[in-house]
């Protein structure tokens, strides 16, 4: 899909939604579009508008136990909101792991729906996204525009 922030590749099977990747090469979409992903589609383009704060889609992302505690954290962080790797560390009862959980949110296949461009260094700053900082940046701008927050890191 066509995005503010680039050509997005959406991934499912039949049911959940899997992963999304950044710059994807634009594919004339087939004739039989899992009805999720035409969901999801959907969703996004919502979110990009302003008019989508939180995600309502079955998801079934791969990775480790570890991975899917951080995750949950991850998605917990609301909309124009932010949380420190420390944070989200402490709260999967892993205080010393900020690495690993560092590691883990850049593993996180369903970027923007587990919201991992939320998650930001202890001392404000921007860190580490797989999709690069400047869409990270302009992720949580988005969303201060449209939160109402004054300020997000």
């Amino acid at each position: 899909m066509d995005s503010p922030i680039g050509v997005l590749k959406l991934s499912s099977d039949e049911l959940y939604l899997k992963s999304i990747s950044f710059d994807a090469e634009f594919i004339k979409s087939e004739l039989n579009i899992p009805e999720i992903l035409i969901i999801a589609q959907k969703q996004l383009e919502e979110y990009f508008s302003g008019n989508r704060k939180e995600f309502d889609l079955p998801i079934d992302p791969e990775g480790t136990e570890f991975q899917h505690r951080v995750w949950e954290r991850v998605a917990a962080v609301g909309y124009g909101s932010t949380k420190s790797y420390a944070e989200i560390a402490r709260e999967v009862k892993s205080e010393n792991s900020s690495r690993a959980v560092g590691m883990a949110n850049g593993r996180n296949p369903l970027p923007i729906i587990i919201p991992c461009h939320r998650i930001i260094g202890h001392n404000g700053k921007l860190t580490g996204y797989a999709g690069g900082l400047e869409r990270k940046k302009w992720l949580l701008l988005r969303e201060l525009q449209n939160s109402g927050n004054s300020r997000l890191f």
